[in-house]
């Protein structure tokens, strides 16, 4: 007969593979490419930028950022050419669903927090001479706050 400690570290145990930021990664290749109507462009310097850091390469190229629930900018520039700049947003993974079922808002924070939760798109394309406009900010969830009822 099964005590009930272990049946409940059997249902913890199949429960954590839903958790990001214990499975995920808090890392993820990225590849950059650029183009000038419908060419693509060699040997374009790129900065891309998240809120965990700042990574440089070549086009077309590949690099690992590090992942974040923050958007990433891309921005490529080339000797004698206008230099173009991209934005990509962050996309919930599916373990950061898991970890928000089973940890609430706390677990949604940590995985957060760790980028592990959230992935980038793996191909990001920047068009020479175009600056693209900065995406409006993403609300993050909040905590339900305890306030203290009382009466005059």
């Amino acid at each position: 007969m099964k005590t009930p400690s272990m049946i409940t570290a059997i249902v913890a145990l199949s429960v954590l593979p839903g958790c990001a930021s214990i499975t995920g990664q808090k890392t993820q290749a990225i590849s950059v490419q650029t183009h000038t109507r419908g060419t693509q462009v060699v040997d374009a310097k790129c900065v891309l930028i998240n809120d965990k850091g700042t990574w440089f390469l070549s086009t077309p190229g590949s690099i690992m950022v590090q992942k974040s629930y923050g958007d990433m900018s891309v921005k490529c520039e080339k000797t004698d050419m206008s230099p173009g700049m991209a934005y990509y947003q962050s996309k919930s993974n599916g373990g950061v669903w898991g970890n928000l079922l089973l940890g609430g808002v706390v677990g949604y924070a940590i995985d957060a927090g760790s980028g592990s939760g959230f992935d980038y798109p793996t191909l990001m394309t920047v068009e020479m001479g175009i600056i693209q406009a900065a995406p409006p900010k993403r609300e993050e969830p909040k905590p339900a706050s305890s306030q203290v009822m009382g009466g005059h």
